[in-house]
């Protein structure tokens, strides 16, 4: 498999980069994404059957068109094997709706399975470069960060810097990316999201830091992006057998993880539609109302993991659907919800069916909803990002209730917090050449 920039897309019929230079360059050198040059759907065959694949097997079907001869098969079965170590159930809400809960990884957040993913296919490309150390940078905006951190921990030959924006990170968020040492270091930025990723995007083309070897661990890389892909999968196995037509909404901050299920339907699993479910940080709505995409400055909110004011793989979405505006509105929506509204969504589904939500899982249960006032034949799947203890405070205040600390969040809890504070550009590139 080879792949090509987005920022060139005129010549993907020349494609010429490897997965592996995928992944460890994270980004093009013209800045444009990484993109697969081919997308074959799977056997029908398989996806009729899935009930009776492990989701190993599944995985593993799924990702190796992907990863073509780079990896060996035995290699790419033991990293996913590795990387799947932990339940993806439905839980149904009420009638025709469930949710899919990715949150039972060792840091409570979906982005566990790609982020051990990359961590352990970076792993594989750095095996014999001893004298090599790659430089894992990343940006988050809440659980790219802990999960990251978690999947790299130890991880020989790679060094991994991650920036947060400074106080709009939960507590327990920011435990998880400060606590842990080793070659793992947080920087934390005097600024929002946004200003972190393009600290990151501005160092990987910084050619006075090319000595550095640097790689990006958010989900514009395509390890990190690519095996959500399994996600969808795995719930369409469970609900198969309804019968029915299936919808996802997604909690959508970066539009990566929505990204990997629609990849997933071009793969040939049988989605009927997408909605991508945001807070107030509303680009992606607004464009699809409008047209027009005009990224603004993110705004803080209850469900920070989606404090996004310009989603980056949303142009990965836009070539999925071969850019054309008219084939994306059929198969996509995509509303925006306000903390308010957040609030009393979580508050109205405990009170039906004593589940407690996060605000990320809320958000896309608004979506959903919405969706199915003019399409009730379909069976709806929100996804629910992270687990509720990663918002503590925001969910025990809106709830009364509460919630009971799980052993992962426990092993962080009394740990100290170690970060150096940084405030723009030429601070990390700095700390880069001088660490």
């Amino acid at each position: 498999m080879n792949y090509y920039s987005l920022n060139d897309s005129q010549n993907k019929n020349k494609a010429n980069t490897s997965f592996e230079e995928a992944v460890v360059r994270g980004i093009a050198p013209d800045k444009g994404l990484y993109f697969p040059s081919e997308i074959t759907p799977l056997d029908k065959a398989f996806i009729d059957n899935i009930e009776k694949y492990s989701n190993e097997e599944i995985a593993y079907e799924v990702i190796k068109q992907f990863v073509g001869d780079e990896i060996p098969e035995s290699v790419l079965k033991s990293i996913i094997e590795e990387t799947l170590c932990f339940d993806f159930p439905t839980v149904k809400i009420e009638e025709d709706i469930y949710s899919l809960e990715l949150f039972h990884g060792p840091t409570m957040a979906f982005k566990d399975v790609g982020a051990r993913f990359m961590a352990r296919c970076l792993g594989y490309f750095n095996r014999d470069k001893n004298d090599k150390t790659v430089t894992v940078l990343v940006a988050t905006s809440g659980d790219t960060g802990g999960a990251v951190a978690s999947g790299f921990l130890g991880v020989k030959g790679v060094e991994v810097v991650i920036l947060y924006p400074s106080g709009k990170v939960s507590d327990i968020q920011e435990k998880q990316l400060t606590t842990l040492g080793q070659n793992i270091t947080a920087l934390k930025v005097d600024g929002v999201f946004d200003d972190c990723q393009d600290m990151v995007k501005t160092a990987f083309l910084d050619e006075n830091l090319s000595d550095q070897n640097l790689t990006s661990a958010n989900s514009i890389n395509v390890a990190r992006w690519l095996p959500q892909m399994f996600y969808f999968f795995f719930a369409y196995k469970q609900l198969k057998a309804q019968g029915k037509e299936l919808v996802f909404s997604v909690p959508s901050g970066n539009f990566g993880n929505i990204c990997a299920g629609i990849m997933a339907n071009k793969l040939g699993l049988p989605i009927k539609h997408f909605i991508a479910s945001t807070n107030i940080n509303d680009t992606v709505p607004r464009y699809m109302a409008t047209r027009k995409y005009s990224p603004m400055p993110s705004k803080q909110t209850i469900s920070n993991a989606m404090d996004v004011g310009n989603p980056s793989n949303f142009i990965r979405i836009q070539t999925l659907f071969d850019n054309d505006f008219e084939a994306l509105n059929k198969k996509f929506s995509s509303f925006s919800y306000t903390d308010e509204e957040t609030k009393i969504t979580m508050q109205e589904i405990y009170k039906k069916s004593a589940y407690v939500a996060d605000p990320h899982g809320a958000v896309g249960y608004m979506g959903l909803k919405k969706y199915q006032k003019e399409n009730p034949q379909v069976t709806g799947v929100f996804l629910e990002t992270a687990h509720p203890v990663k918002f503590l405070d925001i969910v025990e205040d809106t709830l009364s209730v509460s919630v009971e600390i799980p052993e992962q969040i426990k092993a962080v809890m009394d740990k100290k917090k170690e970060s150096h504070s940084i405030k723009n550009y030429d601070d990390l590139k700095s700390y880069l050449k001088n660490r």
